[in-house]
């Protein structure tokens, strides 16, 4: 309780903001607060009672904004939601007045868009909480939900566990995992080809600390690095807006990193788990799939159908996780104990 009372008022911009034994408080929050909604149901208590926030989102997502409107509504809170057309921030109003306009009329902000220098401005200039629901450098509400879904499908605490995440890890998605899993003492291998590999400093803050936590850190090319890992963790390729000449680039880079059976069998591990923070390109079901196979002439992307509908349990149970994390870091930062 001292930890969570100590996050009051913070905001929840990136990992490296938090201290292990806080980013663990919020995780034991976020199983509290899943395990009251089971039992509860709407009965639950509110914290967020009479509570707005305002959710900015310069990118679309399914999961991020159904995770705070779901969190905050259940807690007793509301939500104005603003996309890229909703306000005039970045067009005839700067990010810093805009912070200040909605920092006098909601109790916190959410945003999901572009450089972090933005979200960490809103941050220096609402005088409320603000949380990142995703730059292009750092994903943290993310991480909660993929290390509440290991805890619950792993019988070892995180720090015995040993992730290996493959593909494009120059990435949000990539550095967040890499600081996020030092931050709690677990072994961590980056798998991916050396242009895709994080950068220096992310690497030098996830090491130092790793110094503090006794997690292991491997950062290589080597599929075969993937041994021992109990979980498996891929992310998309290409998104949309990129061009198109980049697609064939990038598919030809990473298709030896394709999360597949064969990749698995490397792990040497028959218990191992599959993560991806979705969408999945995991058949022709979409408009994106079957763009990037029109471009490319290749039908399989970051992780095979078979491997993703096998492990669809833990990977749903991933997005799900969104929402239980999410409303810890609300309630946490926000709300009334």
């Amino acid at each position: 309780m001292d930890t969570l009372t100590s996050l009051r008022g913070r905001s929840f911009l990136k990992e490296l903001d938090f201290t292990s034994t806080e980013w663990i408080g919020l995780l034991d929050l976020a199983a509290a607060l899943k395990a009251e909604r089971r039992a509860l149901g709407p009965d639950q208590p509110k914290r967020l009672r009479g509570q707005s926030i305002a959710l900015i989102f310069e990118k679309t997502s399914t999961r991020t904004r159904c995770a705070f409107e779901v969190a905050t509504h259940e807690q007793g809170g509301y939500t104005t939601y603003l996309d890229s057309q909703g306000s005039q921030m970045g067009h005839k109003e700067s990010v810093a007045d805009t912070a200040r306009v909605l920092g006098r009329m909601f109790a916190g902000i959410e945003y999901r868009g572009f450089g972090q220098d933005r979200v960490e401005e809103l941050a220096a200039r609402a005088g409320v909480p603000v949380f990142n629901g995703l730059t292009d450098e750092w994903h943290p509400t993310q991480m909660l939900a993929d290390q509440l879904t290991m805890r619950e499908h792993c019988g070892k605490p995180l720090s015995q566990q040993k992730l290996a995440y493959i593909g494009d890890a120059r990435s949000n998605v990539g550095n967040s995992v890499l600081v996020s899993a030092a931050m709690v003492g677990m072994d961590v291998t980056l798998v991916a080809p050396t242009s895709l590999q994080p950068a220096a400093d992310v690497v030098a803050a996830a090491t130092d600390r790793a110094s503090h936590t006794g997690a292991n850190i491997v950062i290589t090319d080597d599929v075969d690095a993937v041994a021992g890992a109990d979980f498996v963790y891929t992310d998309i390729w290409v998104s949309m807006g990129e061009a198109s000449d980049l697609y064939a680039q990038r598919v030809e880079l990473l298709s030896p990193y394709r999360v597949d059976a064969a990749l698995l069998a490397r792990t040497g591990n028959p218990g191992v788990k599959v993560l991806h923070d979705l969408p999945a390109l995991h058949d022709m079901g979409t408009q994106m799939a079957r763009h990037l196979a029109d471009a490319t002439g290749v039908r399989q992307f970051e992780i095979s159908d078979d491997v993703f509908e096998a492990n669809a349990d833990v990977i749903f149970d991933e997005a799900e996780n969104r929402m239980h994390t999410i409303k810890a870091v609300l309630v946490a930062l926000l709300g009334s104990q």
